[in-house]
């Protein structure tokens, strides 16, 4: 089982609105590397579900990857904001996953939390500008990450 960190601004999609949909696809993602990462996602594989764009930004809960990366409908709609007409019907650029909601934690593991533990110095999501919107997670960081 891989980890994996999906960032989302909560006014855009929220850990709770995972919570209440319990199933939801993952669109919208535009970045080539994010797109690799979740075409490389298993199902069952585990979702550090990370709220970016806010106030306290931080890992608010967890999800499972329920179905793996397949094409993303949004990029074929030209009504969406994430229309690529580079995309076609037999060749979609972009994909999506299936999340499961699994859990919402009771207090976020903040940013600055993580930033303040030398264990993820060396985590993407800690450096500026390697922030992508997905991310693998390594076991050390993991390992750091349960210990809060």
């Amino acid at each position: 089982m891989a980890i994996w960190l999906m960032k989302s601004e909560p006014d855009e999609f929220s850990i709770n609105d995972l919570k209440t949909k319990q199933r939801a696809n993952w669109d919208g993602v535009r970045n080539f590397q994010a797109r690799n990462y979740m075409r490389d996602m298993a199902q069952g594989d585990l979702v550090l579900f990370y709220h970016s764009s806010c106030k306290v930004p931080g890992i608010v809960g967890t999800a499972t990857v329920s179905k793996t990366a397949h094409p993303d409908p949004s990029c074929l709609d030209p009504n969406s904001p994430y229309f690529d007409p580079k995309s076609t019907q037999e060749s979609p650029r972009w994909v999506q996953v299936e999340l499961t909601f699994e859990s919402k934690f009771a207090n976020p593991i903040t940013l600055a939390m993580m930033k303040a533990m030398p264990e993820l110095e060396g985590f993407p999501l800690v450096k500026k500008g390697n922030r992508l919107s997905v991310m693998p997670v390594a076991d050390g960081y993991w390992a750091a990450l349960q210990a809060l």
